[in-house]
């Protein structure tokens, strides 16, 4: 059948075969003019119109129906991608792309919020300039502030146009650039408050259906979504990561702890076996990686070790500083580890309610909980070590104060027999010692005892008690640095003065009993030279000193006055010596002296300034003068001596 003739016989049939066909919607309108044309008779012209608009509308539906398809088949894509894990800014740019494709926008942009007020563009797909992206948008200017106030779409179809929107300067000039005229914002929401805005613009001025305003509503709930599960992500992301660390670290402080219980093991174990405090000392120090000190209740450091390398004198006057100051006040007033600076820690060493001094720790930064707990053990550990030894020297001072006073009888009774008994002990019968006395002044005979067995313990020495002083026989060979030290630690402890006197070295416990008797005399002189409280050794008495001792040790006495004078004088360089001799000679004057060697004033002048750097500028005073002139004469009379055995010898005379 022809097709007019299908339009004449039967015209909604004709509009059916076109709606079968799924002709464009031009052809409709065709088929209806073509009917106008014919001049149709009034029914079936208005059958063929009413069938036409009826077509039209089936027509129309199909369009939306594929449409919504094609719309739900991408928005379900878009979920699909909001799934994927992207951080926040790629899932933004992510949904900007979606939307513009989507809808087919000429552009599409996301904005959120600034916690200053406003907001700022955050990403932009299909722009043309580079203004766009990092664009700050005032407070209450624009559509997407408009969508974030309302809670609400707006949209405009020519933005530069319509008055009824709050224009800003830096939008407005985007706005021109890209060319836009409609424009659609769309809130995006977390919870109930707007974070955000998306937006749909077009380059044509036009009317959004309500088809894309819903879509655009879906897609900014889809982006709210996605933004809140990409934000708890990124949070699990960063606890989990906080997690390992915090493993990490329990790990390390597990790691860490377990080393500082092997080293606590240790440190119990050398306390037990009779260890000595150094060692303890040294231990905790490498333990805790810092400098370590034990100081007594006077404020003396008994052991010291882990210094700064760097600076191990620094170190040491920060102790020294410390024990001196608040030290001990605030490790007695805390009873545990506290700090007394950034670097410096101090804890108490106690036994029960008695204090027996603080261990000071220098670190480079503070400990930390299992270190400070450890470095409060260690303070335990020295008060344990501190009871043995005391118990120790308590338990063992009968037997060795006995051998000490056996020592101290000349001649000795049966020598091998003490020597035998020495070595029993731990005393090496052919070692060097001195022998130091300490009366103290007024009392507290008894305190000064009991120190005396715990420090001559310590040092690996003797004790006894004769005529009221407390007698220490101590390794080594510096009286002078014994008497000192003795008289440092007991005068404190005892708070009041105390003489000390000594002499020494003896070689082998046999001379004891003579040096014995030369640190009485030393002490007596102290006494009868108005020194009571000081401490010296023979040493330190000078020519007195000489006179006193046994052996009379005459080089040593010329050598600690003018050794200096001698070593230049034998180096071939001008006679210092009877430089001196002259200057005394002629009553300190140097022009005399100048007159007496034959020389002028001015070489005078320069001999006694070197002798002024070689035995110090004190020389010429009263008390050292004594002592150079009388070494003078006694290198004289030696010398006198010499010549006349020589002399005899060469004459055939015996000598005596």
């Amino acid at each position: 059948m022809a097709k007019d003739e299908a339009l004449t016989d039967a015209p909604a049939l004709a509009v059916l075969e076109l709606l079968a066909q799924e002709s464009p919607p031009g052809h409709f309108q065709d088929l209806l003019q073509r009917g106008r044309r014919q001049n149709l008779p009034a029914d079936q012209l208005a059958e063929l119109e009413r069938a036409t608009q009826l077509a039209m509308g089936i027509h129309a539906s199909a369009n939306q129906r594929r449409q919504r398809e094609v719309v739900m088949a991408a928005l379900v894509d878009t979920v699909h991608d909001m799934t994927t894990r992207y951080d926040p800014d790629t899932l933004l740019k992510v949904i900007t792309s979606r939307a513009r494709r989507l809808l087919g926008f000429d552009m599409a942009y996301i904005s959120l919020r600034r916690s200053a007020g406003g907001s700022y563009i955050h990403s932009s797909d299909g722009d043309t300039t580079a203004l766009n992206v990092g664009l700050v948008v005032e407070e209450r200017r624009g559509l997407g502030e408009m969508a974030q106030d309302k809670g609400a779409p707006f949209w405009t179809s020519d933005y530069l146009n319509d008055d009824r929107i709050p224009h800003g300067e830096g939008v407005d000039e985007v706005v021109r650039a890209e060319g836009l005229h409609a424009i659609m914002a769309v809130p995006i929401f977390q919870g109930s408050a707007p974070i955000g805005a998306l937006y749909g613009a077009d380059r044509v001025v036009r009317h959004f259906t309500p088809d894309e305003i819903s879509v655009m509503r879906s897609l900014a709930d889809f982006a709210s979504v996605a933004l809140e599960k990409a934000r708890l992500l990124d949070r699990t992301r960063t606890e989990i990561a906080e997690l390992e660390s915090a493993g990490f670290e329990a790990r390390g402080t597990i790691a860490r702890m377990a080393y500082l219980n092997e080293v606590q093991s240790r440190l119990i174990a050398q306390v037990l076996d009779g260890g000595d405090l150094y060692d303890i000392v040294k231990a905790a120090a490498d333990a805790l990686g810092g400098a370590l000190a034990v100081g007594d209740p006077q404020g003396q450091i008994l052991a010291s070790t882990g210094s700064d390398a760097a600076d191990p004198a620094g170190t040491e006057a920060l102790f020294k500083e410390a024990l001196t100051g608040r030290a001990a006040l605030e490790a007695r007033a805390f009873r545990g580890p506290s700090a007394l600076s950034e670097n410096l820690w101090a804890t108490p060493v106690t036994a029960g309610a008695e204090y027996l001094g603080v261990v000071l720790l220098k670190v480079t930064q503070p400990p930390g909980p299992e270190a400070e707990r450890f470095f409060g053990f260690v303070g335990q550990a020295v008060a344990l070590l501190l009871v043995v030894q005391r118990s120790a020297a308590v338990a063992a001072g009968p037997v060795r104060d006995e051998l000490f006073d056996d020592l101290l009888v000349a001649p000795l009774r049966a020598p091998r027999q003490l020597m035998r008994r020495a070595s029993q002990l731990g005393i090496d019968p052919e070692g060097s010692y001195v022998v130091v006395l300490a009366r103290p002044e007024g009392g507290e005979h008894g305190r000064a005892v009991l120190w005396a067995s715990s420090y001559a313990y310590r040092h690996s020495g003797l004790k006894t008690v004769q005529g009221g002083c407390v007698v220490l026989l101590l390794p080594g060979s510096d009286a002078s640095a014994a008497a000192r030290a003795v008289s440092e630690e007991l005068a404190p402890l005892l708070g009041r003065p105390v003489t000390v006197g000594a002499s020494g070295p003896a070689v082998g416990l046999a001379s004891v009993a003579k040096v014995y008797q030369e640190s009485l005399r030393c002490l007596d002189a102290l006494i009868a030279l108005d020194g009571a409280g000081s401490a010296a050794s023979m040493g330190d008495l000078g020519f007195l000193g000489l006179l006193l001792s046994n052996d009379h040790d005459v080089d040593g006495f010329v050598s600690s006055a003018i050794g200096p004078v001698l070593d230049h004088d034998a180096g071939g360089t001008t006679g210092l010596v009877r430089t001196v001799e002259a200057y005394f000679a002629s009553g300190s004057s140097p022009t005399g002296a100048a007159k007496e060697l034959h020389v002028h004033p001015n070489t005078v002048a320069r001999r006694l300034k070197r002798i002024d750097e070689l035995l110090g500028a004190g020389w010429q005073k009263p008390g050292r003068a004594v002592e150079v002139q009388l070494a003078l004469r006694l290198l004289r009379a030696r010398d006198i001596l010499r010549r006349q055995r020589q002399s005899h010898a060469q004459a055939g005379i015996p000598g005596k």
